[in-house]
């Protein structure tokens, strides 16, 4: 997909750039797929901020996103290529022969009039076909892999993003995750055959301030602009190196320090992206 470039008839205009919407072939009109979720701007259930620098951003419809891929031996075609405000690929509208709608995430490739079908047993090795992991063969590269059968997809959905199955022990597959992360995964687990488009997504320049509001984001103030009050690094005549190592408002070390929680499913993993 080409990245769009502007004149620059501002000096914010100058280094933005975006992705061409030419592959964009209709907008949302499925209403039944579409919602509207609360905006909760990184506050818990209290009111308090516990994720900062969020804000509600431009106002957006959530699509309702077929992540199970559990319509099984029913062919769909693919109606529309659409944009989803939530995510940084675009979706497909499938339209299924018994009249059912859905949204799926678009693979790289895939167009308006194309084929696709999802199955509990063997397919053929297609763009946009979805199986369960022991069905796929060895080598293949995937994307929207469960990690609980039956859950939906929850690995490889970003814009680029691809697994590839490397092997198998008993009634395990063995996949390379995109951050080169080994783990195990469940056979019985679906996952859909292909790269997730719109992989230049990782090259645009937001450009301005403005732009990240729309996202919402909010600006981050620097620690060492702060008083020692607010922040470790804050203080000092004039500016000041930080004295230290850097780190958070409250104390935690921001440069690899690991934060990472045990969790049961640690014990599935081969090798980590990180030696």
């Amino acid at each position: 997909m080409a990245i769009k470039t502007y004149k620059p008839y501002t000096p914010s205009r100058r280094f933005m750039s975006n992705l061409s919407s030419e592959n964009i072939t209709a907008k949302a009109s499925v209403r039944k797929l579409l919602v509207k979720l609360p905006v909760h701007a990184g506050r818990n259930n209290n009111g308090r901020i516990t994720s900062r620098h969020k804000e509600g951003g431009a106002k957006k419809l959530y699509r309702i996103i077929d992540f199970k891929r559990n319509k099984f031996n029913i062919e769909g075609k693919v109606s529309t290529i659409e944009y989803d405000p939530y995510r940084n690929c675009r979706i497909a509208l499938v339209t299924y022969k018994d009249g059912d709608k859905r949204y799926i995430i678009q693979p790289s490739g895939l167009k308006v009039g194309d084929t696709i079908i999802s199955a509990e047993g063997g397919l053929d090795i297609r763009l946009g076909y979805a199986m369960k992991l022991k069905n796929i063969p060895i080598g293949t590269v995937v994307h929207n892999i469960e990690m609980y059968p039956g859950r939906g997809g929850q690995l490889a959905r970003s814009a680029g993003a691809s697994a590839q199955l490397m092997g198998r022990e008993g009634k395990y597959s063995i996949v390379r995750m995109p951050s080169g992360e080994m783990r195990y995964i469940l056979g019985e687990c679906m996952a859909t055959i292909g790269v997730v488009g719109n992989e230049d997504f990782a090259n645009i320049n937001i450009g301005k301030a403005g732009r990240s509001r729309h996202l919402g984001i909010r600006p981050q103030t620097r620690g060492s602009a702060m008083n020692p009050v607010d922040h470790p690094h804050g203080g000092g005549e004039g500016k000041t190196g930080s004295s230290g190592h850097p780190v958070s408002p409250w104390g935690m070390p921001a440069k690899g320090y690991k934060t990472r929680r045990k969790k049961a499913s640690d014990k599935l993993i081969i090798s980590r992206r990180k030696k």
